[in-house]
């Protein structure tokens, strides 16, 4: 069954995924809710644009499950929430995972779980979560045949600009996204390395796990469009990006561009046009 749902979620033609992330109100933080305040119009938007795949959570995804017909999206469901993504961490930070998530994934028609795995500068307690939360989930997601995302995330201390704002060093994401694997991944979405180039040491340490690049924080067109095109050439299956697409301008002429490298290899100069116009 893991077969199946995989075969649902990556492109039949070139094996690649775009999935568009909008599960940021998850995370209670105001900032993260641009460009998602009306998330149905948001998921009406994308459906329309066609990526792969849209990440949403329990509480949000009936807006994508609800509309009729075959030709729509995968569902990714988001399976734990936390409070770690504001320039000030709380007295007490924590990575929760939802109860039974596979059997509500399941009845949602998701094709994939995700899970975080944060590694915190002095926050050993909240990778210790993560793990607790992964070790729980695989045996379960393995029972169903439910392919498991993990996401490795490298913070820079919250102080310099909020948990959102990650750590591209590779000798921080390399070890971290081997222990994603070694616990049990089918999918790897992983930070961008300061150094796209490098990228396919990433893609190395991950062996035969599909690799995933999640998005960043927010890029100019130019950056984005051309750092993704560098990233396809090193052998990820694809990209995981919210912000950079959901509040843009143009989310459809976004994600349409995207779509166009990540499943025919365009090159950024061809595509830009797309960003034209409005929604």
């Amino acid at each position: 069954m893991k077969l199946y749902r995989l075969n649902r979620l990556f492109n039949k033609e070139s094996g690649n995924c775009f999935d568009v992330a909008i599960d940021h109100g998850f995370f209670n933080e105001y900032s993260f809710l641009n460009g998602i305040e009306n998330v149905e119009k948001a998921v009406d938007v994308l459906v329309d644009a066609a990526p792969d795949a849209i990440q949403l959570t329990v509480g949000q995804a009936n807006y994508l499950q609800r509309i009729q017909g075959r030709q729509k999206p995968s569902l990714v469901l988001r399976t734990d929430v936390a409070n770690v993504y504001g320039k000030q961490l709380p007295r007490t930070i924590f990575s929760r995972m939802i109860e039974n998530p596979v059997e509500q994934a399941l009845r949602l028609d998701a094709t994939c779980v995700v899970v975080n795995l944060f590694s915190i500068p002095d926050e050993p307690e909240i990778t210790d979560q993560c793990i607790q939360n992964i070790l729980k989930i695989k045996p379960e997601a393995e029972r169903y045949g439910m392919p498991l995302m993990v996401e490795p995330l490298v913070f820079r201390p919250n102080s310099e600009a909020g948990g959102y704002m990650v750590n591209g060093d590779p000798e921080k994401i390399i070890p971290l996204v081997r222990q994603g694997v070694e616990l049990g991944a089918d999918i790897i979405k992983a930070d961008p390395t300061d150094d796209v180039s490098i990228y396919h040491k990433i893609v190395e340490i991950a062996g035969n796990i599909p690799v995933l690049v999640r998005g960043g924080g927010k890029a100019s067109d130019e950056e984005i469009l051309e750092r993704t095109y560098q990233l396809m050439q090193q052998g990820v299956r694809g990209i995981v990006y919210g912000r950079n697409v959901i509040q843009h301008p143009n989310p459809a002429g976004m994600t349409r561009a995207l779509m166009e490298i990540v499943h025919k290899g365009a090159k950024p100069a061809d595509v830009i046009g797309l960003l034209k116009g409005g929604i």
